[in-house]
């Protein structure tokens, strides 16, 4: 695909927001845009946001942080006329996401496995002929934890999240560009950390470039 001249959306979590970096020109979309030419990189990150809706947040003050929209709740008032859409997210719903993990044969948002249906077919209809690629989370502290970020009932590690991720996108034939398989980035390496990704989960200036070289190239072989 060529990329030079292209609007494409970005959805995702903090790590789209640019949490982590000095400066937004350092996030990864900002420097895709500026290396391959792009038209618009629009970032519609927003932290601590989730793939799937949350239980009982109707009870929840309105300024409580997972009371945010969660990705099936807001993608379709992403605009109309990209390119092409990139949506990266699922380490918030390991790490404080309350939804059940569900079963592939869910369609309803309010498991993670049927908001994995959800948003993905819901992009396909909003953004019909148009690329949708799916990123996985990155490696990041406590990811071997079944329990998340001291979530009170056990929904799984994180690569359990991503396994689903890759299942449900295969099965809508999305591509995926496998950040927890390729990205080089595991912050339990000592020395990894300190320079890609200070406090575990959020990837530096070093380690959003990391992420642009590798999605540029991935969108430029569609």
């Amino acid at each position: 695909m060529k990329l030079e001249g292209l609007k494409i959306n970005f959805l995702g979590d903090s790590i789209t927001e640019g949490v982590g970096t000095s400066c937004h020109e350092n996030i990864f979309h900002a420097v895709l845009k500026r290396e391959a030419g792009l038209s618009e990189a629009r970032n519609y990150g927003i932290g601590g946001t989730r793939f799937a809706l949350q239980s009982g947040t109707a009870s929840r003050p309105k300024d409580d942080y997972v009371d945010v929209n969660s990705f099936s709740e807001r993608f379709d008032k992403m605009d109309d006329d990209a390119d092409a859409v990139v949506v990266f997210g699922g380490t918030n719903d390991f790490g404080h996401g309350d939804a059940p993990i569900g079963c592939f044969e869910d369609r309803s948002p309010e498991t993670f496995y049927g908001a994995c249906h959800y948003l993905f077919a819901g992009l396909i209809r909003k953004y019909l002929g148009k690329p949708i690629v799916i990123m996985t989370p990155l490696h990041r502290w406590n990811e071997l934890s079944t329990k998340g970020d001291n979530k009170e009932k056990e929904y799984g590690d994180l690569k359990k999240y991503v396994n689903i991720i890759r299942e449900v996108a295969e099965y809508y034939s999305l591509p995926v560009l496998d950040l927890y398989a390729i990205s080089g980035m595991q912050p339990e390496i000592k020395e990894i950390r300190a320079k890609y990704m200070p406090d575990g989960l959020h990837p530096s200036d070093e380690g959003n470039a990391i992420i642009a070289g590798l999605l540029k190239s991935f969108l430029e072989r569609l």
